[in-house]
């Protein structure tokens, strides 16, 4: 048995997970499965998971392909593969967005709860440009980071081309701009019932006269678009526009709760506040925010790194979120839930040892959350793995 299979037989009163390094199955179906690998594909590398259930219940696990390493910038497509088995086996891998030689990253997918067509956000910038010369206003506009929109109406199994809304969403004076990473939002509740919410972060220029150079962590902000109209026309949400180096939110993610408000987790960028995770509320539908960002300290185990939120469905559902565990590294994929709607969490398990990086949620179906995240065993980067979690089973005692 592997370190991650004896770790996966541990669990909480609540979720037990079911997962193995390899796939897997019981009584219940797979416990996990890989649905990438580096080096596979023609790619050196996949990074930066995004997941969704669409409305007949396929799965679709969304990653960057990066053909020239693991580093963030280079020749990137965005690439997806699809599971109808509830997260399985997987289907052959599709491209939805190329690189064509430039930058295409940072999927941020969402299902219309209208129309049942995937919505799939993502940014781009010029491959040979990085984001410390972005952030420093080095990039030409046409080069440095854009914004797109694309669609699909067949379970994922073709995208429009990408469409450029960088104006309807981008002020001029913001340098960098990331979508997500992660899954967005369709809200179910409330007088904003159907808006598209994708959470997104962005850099901002110095102040006349400033000797800084744009590159500082404390110009990174977090702010939402949306659209009411199926992803059609998009507007801006709340900006952080506070730059005073205490908290500096960026990769952002956000789930509705049961009231109806939006629940905004983001990673704090070296922040001088204690904690890498910060967290606020809005109570319009990302319009605005309903206080300002906030250390969170039950989740001071986190680095700095992205994380994922999720409310599950269903009558006193808790709040879930997924991220590493190590204060200092990059590694122990855990899980915590918030019984308050975020004021509180506690860690329910990890799901293994090993290094870690970036993941993502999803409910598969009523019984079943499924984890999408980066990990290997000598480095986060040399899959992304796709881990099964039972709702509905009784705790397992450990087996170590």
């Amino acid at each position: 048995m592997t370190p991650l299979s004896r770790v996966l037989l541990a669990a909480t009163a609540f979720l037990t997970p079911l997962a193995t390094a390899h796939p897997a199955h019981t009584a219940y179906g797979c416990v996990s499965s890989v649905p990438y690998t580096a080096g596979e594909g023609g790619y050196d590398t996949y990074r930066i998971p995004a997941t969704v259930t669409t409305r007949r219940g396929t799965v679709l696990a969304f990653a960057e392909g990066r053909h020239d390493g693991a580093g963030d910038s280079g020749d990137i497509d965005v690439v997806l593969r699809r599971s109808t088995d509830g997260g399985c086996t997987w289907r052959p891998l599709t491209i939805a967005a190329a690189g064509e030689g430039d930058t295409r990253g940072n999927p941020a997918p969402v299902v219309d709860p209208r129309t049942g067509a995937v919505v799939l956000l993502t940014s781009y910038n010029g491959g040979s440009v990085t984001e410390a010369q972005i952030m420093r206003g080095e990039a030409a506009p046409g080069r440095g980071r854009r914004v797109f929109v694309q669609r699909s109406v067949d379970d994922g199994r073709s995208f429009t081309r990408p469409r450029d809304i960088t104006a309807e969403v981008k002020p001029a004076h913001w340098r960098w701009y990331a979508t997500g990473p992660g899954h967005a939002l369709a809200l179910t509740r409330g007088p904003h019932t159907g808006r598209l919410l994708v959470p997104a972060d962005h850099s901002t220029a110095p102040p006349a006269g400033s000797p800084d150079t744009g590159r500082e962590p404390r110009y990174y902000g977090a702010h939402a678009l949306y659209s009411d109209d199926g992803g059609h026309t998009w507007h801006l949400g709340f900006t952080d526009a506070t730059h005073d180096g205490r908290t500096n939110a960026n990769e952002t993610t956000a789930a509705q709760l049961p009231d109806g408000r939006l629940y905004f987790t983001s990673r704090d960028q070296n922040g001088t506040n204690p904690g890498n995770r910060v967290d606020t509320y809005s109570s319009d539908g990302g319009e605005t925010l309903d206080r300002p960002w906030r250390p969170q300290p039950a989740l001071d185990d986190v680095p700095v790194v992205e994380g994922s939120a999720l409310q599950l469905r269903g009558g006193g559902a808790p709040l879930l979120f997924s991220a590493p565990s190590t204060p200092t590294a990059r590694r122990a994929p855990a899980l915590w839930r918030s019984p308050d709607g975020g004021r509180t969490f506690t860690k329910m398990l990890t799901l293994s040892p090993r290094p870690a990086a970036y993941s993502d949620l999803v409910q598969v179906d009523r019984h079943t959350v499924g984890v999408l995240y980066e990990t290997g065993e000598e480095g986060p980067y040399e899959m992304i793995e796709f881990a099964r979690v039972r709702l509905d089973q009784p705790a397992a005692e450990p087996r170590m």
